[in-house]
């Protein structure tokens, strides 16, 4: 039997043998890379009237490209069939044209023309129909023109040879005809869509065509052409007041300068995704407000796990698009005045609701702070989505109906939507300056890599020029932090009262310590 001081000996012993408890090991998710948001939302199809959801479900499955492409071209369509013939009265003299401008940004090789030749092809079936069923019309408007020009020339040329009894009265004659020649117009021939267009000659369609026009394109070139790819220097008004319904002067060469009081453009574009940062670049575009009147979108590409067999679009469900977008495309087709879409008291009250929601974070600090010029355009994007709901529901007599409720919620599920890809194109573009600190903070952290740091000690090897107080600092840690690039650790026990406290300590990803190859 060992006596109780031998064990006592061999616990020691043991004890000391045995090595203490190791902390786990931190485990680490994968961190988001700045300016990419943790998951964009997709596309709320269902939020769309059954016929036109399941026209670009089918679209999607057919082509194999993410729905958002898809039910953005829908609901360009929808605002080029109702732009400029209707608006929405959203409260007291409040109003909003249902136009809109919508950018999707998808790589190459995601079957973008083909979306594009499927989504818009009852739109230009119904322009050449326009064409054909005004030619009778144009063509006896233009006889009557050229009699009317010919006889004034002849009653000038007989007053100028005339005796002087008789010319006072073949002069008078003269001028009745020369006004009754200079009244009469010709319709220009009917047109919907436009696609490399200059600002120059947008504006002249917009004057031809009675304030209504739509650039719908797979392409961005438009952009380059804004940024003035011709005349050398940005040429935004037409844009800005075409989707702001602001009045519109166009001189022309040779005619007489035209007021377009109420103009309404639509912009359907699906571009590369370099293109936003490059326009992000060019000088104005921000400043003057031209990216903030545009809905954007930011689609995950499908190439690589397309299905290659994939279901064809039904033919009732593509003859129902046809039909339903024609139809609401005529309808609207001869209005001079707009449609005046109200509310009812419960749409009302939705709208309220939605409103309610976006101003408390457009305040500083608020969640959409750093891009406020485009969030406080939010509230009049979501009337002119449920507008577009409200008339693709109801194509044949939407103008003779209140908007309801339902469509005022469908269409904030759209505001939505639309914001989560907003927030990630504009941190792309770098308009959070604390994703320009963050940047500067993680490539600094990369360069001089250890597993933990002191914000005190951070801030005094980081540029001052950039960080001038700690405070400045303390945003792109945050950001830093909710990506998942650093872990602030709990702060140690201090041993007295008094003093200054410790500075936070923070962990680093082993992506930043131990990168991959």
């Amino acid at each position: 039997m060992h006596s109780p001081v031998g064990g006592s000996l061999f616990a020691d012993w043991d004890a000391a043998l045995t090595p203490p408890p190791q902390p786990e090991a931190e485990v680490w998710e994968d961190p988001i890379p700045l300016g990419q948001a943790r998951a964009l939302p997709p596309f709320p199809t269902d939020a769309l009237p059954a016929w036109l959801a399941a026209m670009v479900a089918a679209v999607a499955e057919e082509t194999q490209t993410p729905p958002d492409l898809a039910g953005c071209v829908a609901l360009s369509v929808l605002s080029t069939a109702a732009g400029g013939r209707a608006q929405v009265a959203v409260r007291g003299r409040w109003r909003e044209p249902v136009n809109t401008f919508i950018a999707v940004a998808l790589p190459p090789g995601n079957r973008k023309s083909a979306v594009f030749s499927l989504m818009t092809a009852p739109l230009l079936a119904v322009e050449k129909a326009l064409v054909e069923t005004s030619a009778a019309t144009r063509a006896e408007a233009e006889t009557t023109a050229r009699l009317a020009r010919a006889a004034a020339d002849k009653a000038a040329a007989k007053a100028a040879n005339a005796a002087p009894d008789e010319r006072d009265a073949l002069t008078a004659e003269a001028v009745a005809l020369a006004q009754a020649a200079e009244a009469a117009t010709v319709p220009e021939r009917p047109q919907l869509v436009a696609d490399d267009v200059t600002p120059e000659g947008l504006a002249t369609l917009l004057a031809e065509q009675g304030g209504r026009m739509a650039v719908l394109s797979p392409e961005g070139g438009i952009f380059d052409i804004i940024a003035g790819r011709y005349s050398g220097t940005p040429n935004m008004d037409v844009f800005l007041k075409g989707h702001a319904g602001d009045v519109l002067r166009v001189n022309r060469q040779g005619r007489d300068r035209q007021y377009i009081e109420a103009p309404a453009l639509t912009m359907g574009l699906a571009v590369q995704p370099s293109v936003f940062t490059d326009i992000a670049k060019v000088k104005g575009f921000e400043g003057r407000g031209l990216l903030a009147r545009f809905l954007y979108c930011l689609p995950a590409s499908l190439v690589g796990y397309r299905n290659l067999t994939p279901d064809l679009i039904p033919e009732p469900v593509a003859e129902a698009y046809t039909r339903q977008v024609a139809a609401l495309t005529l309808a609207l087709a001869g209005w001079t005045d707009p449609a005046v879409l109200t509310l009812t008291p419960e749409a009302d009250a939705a709208m309220l609701a939605h409103q309610q929601g976006t101003e408390p974070k457009l305040r500083k600090g608020g969640a959409l702070a750093h891009i406020d010029t485009w969030a406080s355009k939010l509230d009049g994007a979501v009337a002119r989505l449920a507008g577009l709901l409200h008339l693709a529901a109801h194509p044949a007599d939407g103008h003779a109906r209140p908007i309801d409720a339902d469509t005022i919620r469908a269409a904030g599920r759209l505001g939505d939507y639309f914001t989560a890809h907003a927030l990630a194109v504009f941190d792309a573009m770098g308009s959070d300056p604390a994703h320009a600190g963050a940047r500067t903070v993680l490539d600094w952290l990369r360069a001089n890599p250890a597993d933990r740091i002191s914000r005190r000690e951070l801030f005094r090897k980081l540029p001052r020029g950039e960080f001038p107080t700690v405070a400045d600092l303390e945003p792109a840690l945050a950001l830093l932090e909710e990506h998942g690039w650093l872990r602030q650790e709990a702060p140690p026990a201090r041993a007295s009262r008094g003093g200054r406290p410790p500075a936070p300590r923070y962990a680093l990803h082993p992506a930043i310590t131990h990168p991959g190859p």
